[in-house]
């Protein structure tokens, strides 16, 4: 019988690989939508993979002055596209949820409206994009609310490197997490190998010191077809040292080199913290709705899975 997608991100001897993707915008007739998710399955019909994580978007315009490279567009609600990727996909799905807008209340209909009426289980909470905008529910508070719910969820949370390059703190960030509910967390783009090296160096140390197990990891990587998709990785936060930004801008082709950046990014991070025994996982997205972008997203799955299967043979070798 196969293993569900929450047995395998708990037990680490399992690979677990994740497709990312956003709803439809606000808007989009039903049958619409329908078609939106038949055709992004139609693409994913050729790999092998777990489950599809379903973001929330956010205007992130609090956290910066600088412009937002693309509009920002209302999406249809992450449940309900959820609920149909997950019936026709017929594989687990992971709902992100802004949980800021809402006062502990209304969060907690949501929750019962999320079990009940969409029969998900599988959460990731994100809080305020800043402290600038209106919380009305902080992420501490949400996991409280979770965690007195009467239904049971399988939480995960964000983890964001960047924020421990600069603050040394993101791994009790992690720590805290998982004393609030979080049985994993999946990554922001990964582009810095080295940032994200340093935070699960320092999660794995301060688990071994407190007796802890590590949760699983699940790094997320996407393609850049070029300028105005690096602007955006940018401006949402995604950290790209300059040498990488102009190794992609001043190639023949930013998209492959994009991707061969992204697989050694991924070996560097697999040497540098094999012997950490956090487990690890992949999720791949696109950040565009072009075509070329979705595409090249395929054939990195591909290929970072295969780096990932062949290092959790290795192990298990050993």
């Amino acid at each position: 019988m196969a293993l569900s997608l929450q047995e395998k991100i708990l037990d680490p001897n399992q690979g677990v690989y994740l497709i990312g993707t956003t709803p439809p915008k606000m808007g989009t007739d039903e049958a619409q939508v329908k078609t939106i998710a038949q055709k992004l399955l139609g693409r994913l019909h050729e790999i092998e993979y777990d489950g599809v994580v379903i973001y929330d978007i956010q205007d992130e315009s609090s956290r910066t002055q600088v412009p937002r490279p693309f509009p920002f567009k209302h999406t249809v609600d992450p449940c309900e596209y959820s609920q149909l990727v997950k019936e026709l996909s017929q594989l687990d799905v992971i709902t992100y949820k802004s949980v800021a807008q809402r006062e502990a209340s209304e969060f907690n209909q949501w929750l019962n409206n999320t079990k009940t009426k969409h029969g998900l289980n599988n959460l990731v909470l994100v809080g305020s994009p800043s402290s600038n905008g209106e919380v009305k529910l902080s992420l501490p508070k949400a996991y409280e609310t979770i965690a007195e719910h009467q239904d049971d969820f399988f939480l995960g949370g964000v983890t964001i490197a960047e924020r421990h390059a600069n603050k040394r703190n993101e791994h009790e960030r992690l720590l805290e997490k998982t004393a609030q509910g979080c049985e994993f967390f999946i990554s922001q783009a990964v582009y810095n190998a080295q940032a994200t090296i340093d935070l699960i160096t320092s999660y794995a140390r301060s688990c071994r010191q407190q007796g802890l197990e590590p949760k699983r990891i699940i790094l997320t990587f996407t393609p850049c077809g070029g300028e105005k998709t690096l602007q955006f990785m940018e401006w949402l936060g995604i950290s790209v040292p300059e040498a990488t930004k102009w190794r992609m801008l001043d190639s023949q082709n930013p998209l492959s080199e994009s991707i061969r950046i992204c697989r050694e990014n991924l070996d560097l991070i697999i040497q540098s913290c094999a012997h950490l025994n956090v487990p690890l996982g992949l999720n791949i997205e696109s950040l565009t709705n072009r075509r070329e972008e979705i595409d090249a997203s395929i054939n990195l799955y591909r290929l970072l899975k295969a780096t990932m299967e062949l290092n959790l043979a290795e192990k298990q070798i050993a």
